[in-house]
Order: C-alpha cells, then sequence, then structure tokens
C-alpha cells in the first residue's frame, strides 16, 4: 500500500509561517534574480517549479522548496526520470524538500522514495480547484499553488515572480490552460493585496485612461476598451483562417507521417491501464 505524507492545513501554516515573503518563480524569461535577491531579506522562502534547470544556472543559496507537478503516471519529474538533474541545485538545510502536488483527479503522486533521498510532501489541490477553474482546462502549477497559499493566510507576503503568460522562442506557453482566466484572477488578487506581482505584468494603460478622463466612470473605460479589444481579435481570427487555408497541405502531410511516430511511455501507459 503506497503511503504519502499529506500535511492538514494547520501544518503547512506552522511550517511556512517563518518566512516573511513566500516567492513563486515561475519558470519565465521574466524573472529578475537579481532584484529579487537584492530587494528581499534572506527570510524570503523561493518556490521553484518542475524544470528549474530553465531558470537556475547554479545551485540556489538561500531558503527554497521545490513544486514538483503530477501526471497520470506520477511526478513529472520522476516518470521523465529528471529528478537528478532538477535536484542538484538545492541542498543544506535551507531546501525544504519537493511537494508533490496533483491537481486534477487524473493525476497521480509520486511516493518519496521516488525522490532521490530529498523529503517530500504531497499536497492535493484537486477539490480547491474543481468548481474554479473553466471546464476543459487544467491549472498551471503556478496558479494553484499562489491560490493555495492565499486560503493559507499566512503573515508573510505573497509574491509572484515572472508570472508573464506570454510564450516566447525559448518558452512553451500550453493551450491546456487557461492563460486568460489565470491573469485576470491573478491581477485582480494583486489589487486586492492578496498577492503581490514583479516581473511579466506591466502597469495598467487603464489606470492612465480614468486619470485622464476622471469625468468618465470606471466601467464605461472598460466597455471601451473591450470594444476595441474585440474588434481587434475579430481582425486577428481572420488572418488566422487565412494562414490556416494557406497551411492545408503542410498540415495535411504532417498528419501523415504523425501515425509513424513510436508511442510515448505516457501513451503505452495510458493504453495498459485501460486493458
Amino acid at each position: 500500500m503506497k503511503v504519502f505524507n499529506v500535511l492538514p492545513p494547520d501544518a503547512w501554516k506552522t511550517l511556512l509561517s517563518r518566512y516573511s515573503h513566500i516567492v513563486l518563480v515561475a519558470n519565465s524569461e521574466a524573472v529578475d534574480f537579481q532584484r529579487l535577491r537584492s530587494e528581499l531579506p534572506h527570510t524570503a522562502l523561493y518556490v521553484f517549479f518542475n524544470k528549474v534547470y530553465k531558470v537556475l544556472d547554479e545551485p540556489f543559496s538561500g531558503h527554497s522548496v521545490l513544486v514538483a507537478r503530477s501526471g497520470v503516471m506520477g511526478a513529472n519529474i520522476v516518470h521523465r526520470r529528471e529528478v537528478a538533474d532538477v535536484l542538484r541545485f538545492f541542498g543544506g538545510d535551507d531546501f525544504l524538500g519537493v511537494v508533490n502536488i496533483r491537481i486534477s483527479v487524473e493525476e497521480n503522486f509520486s511516493e518519496e522514495s521516488h525522490f532521490e533521498g530529498a523529503k517530500a510532501r504531497h499536497l492535493d489541490l484537486t477539490q480547491m480547484l474543481a468548481d474554479l477553474y473553466p471546464i476543459g482546462k487544467i491549472a498551471t502549477s503556478g496558479f494553484a499553488v499562489a491560490l493555495w497559499l492565499a486560503d493559507l493566510q499566512l503573515p508573510g507576503k505573497i509574491l509572484l515572480a515572472g508570472f508573464s503568460a506570454k510564450r516566447s522562442e525559448k518558452w512553451k506557453v500550453f493551450d491546456v490552460h487557461d492563460w486568460t482566466f489565470e491573469q485576470i484572477f491573478l491581477r485582480l488578487f494583486a489589487r486586492m493585496g492578496s498577492i503581490s506581482m514583479m516581473g511579466g505584468v506591466d502597469a495598467s494603460p487603464y489606470s492612465a485612461l480614468a486619470k485622464r478622463f476622471p469625468e468618465v466612470p470606471p466601467i464605461e473605460i472598460a466597455m471601451a476598451a473591450a470594444e476595441v479589444l474585440s474588434e481587434r481579435l475579430d481582425n486577428t481570427n481572420s488572418q488566422i483562417d487565412r494562414l490556416m487555408s494557406v497551411t492545408k497541405f503542410i498540415r495535411a502531410v504532417d498528419n501523415f507521417f504523425r501515425r509513424f511516430k513510436p508511442k510515448t511511455r505516457k501513451q503505452r501507459f495510458l493504453e495498459k491501464s485501460k486493458e
């Protein structure tokens, strides 16, 4: 029988209340480590996610914890054999260990023994997001952990670093997540004072509009902005339709050769689990 280290909310609050700041570090080019380390005290806890070698070039010195997201085969870094590659950036008494999280009911935990000696705790966030997140999409690890931390009502400040939700040549933005919903939610949280955001979030131009037109109600400014954005989106969709038409032959060739691609370990695992 598998045994997982699932802590109650009070235990999590006790563990995390010792830190003045809880800093969630996104795997993003928008993360400014030099600014973070210079502006925050040594009592800050840095929360990293999954493939930390995307943002770290050397072992991290400071209070830290690694969040490992689960998939159907267990923690992703476990079944992809990346545990050693990730954990080499952490060590010492300042490293709290691994928090293996699951966000959807299809995801499964990995046992502590699979994390190569690192202390592992397990966190189930499926119920928290069940009636909140848009149907058909899956929350990102950063969004889920930010919401969970806010609900714990810790004495320390929660800071999101590099949560830009922007695609670049280096960073993927997967369509399985609802990036628009998450950005709206997080920015509302920031305006309420529940969290703070650093990097990846520009100052709102609509605040400047409100100052320029103080006689115009905020709802009217929002309606005008929505009208313009709707028109621009319609124009973009027209161009996408043209692009889809032009690339029809290329996509047909790509789909043909994809049929000969060997099945992944995940596909074989899912097929076997259905037998």
